[in-house]
């Protein structure tokens, strides 16, 4: 399940947040998204955990919490529409 990840701080990197979905079980992958010409974190990312259960039980836990005193936002992600650019 693709996750996303949301109001996070700037000083949180992709080992942070694989650390912090890891207590709710195995972590595939972690995307933090940086600006293309700075390499600064824009403050969102995508966490994909391949058992659901454990997906939907880290989604429940971390929605909300506070991780440097920023809550931060935690739920399924939303595919991408194919025509974003298309008029």
């Amino acid at each position: 399940m693709n996750i996303y990840v949301g109001n996070l701080s700037y000083k949180v990197d992709e080992a942070d947040l694989k650390q912090l979905f890891e207590e709710y079980g195995e972590v595939s992958s972690v995307n933090l998204i940086s600006d293309k010409y700075t390499g600064q974190s824009k403050g969102f990312g995508f966490v994909v955990m391949d058992n659901k259960e454990e997906a939907l039980k880290a989604i429940q836990e971390l929605n909300g919490r506070e991780i440097d005193s920023r809550e931060i936002k935690v739920n399924e992600a939303r595919p991408k529409p194919n025509n974003f650019f298309r008029k």
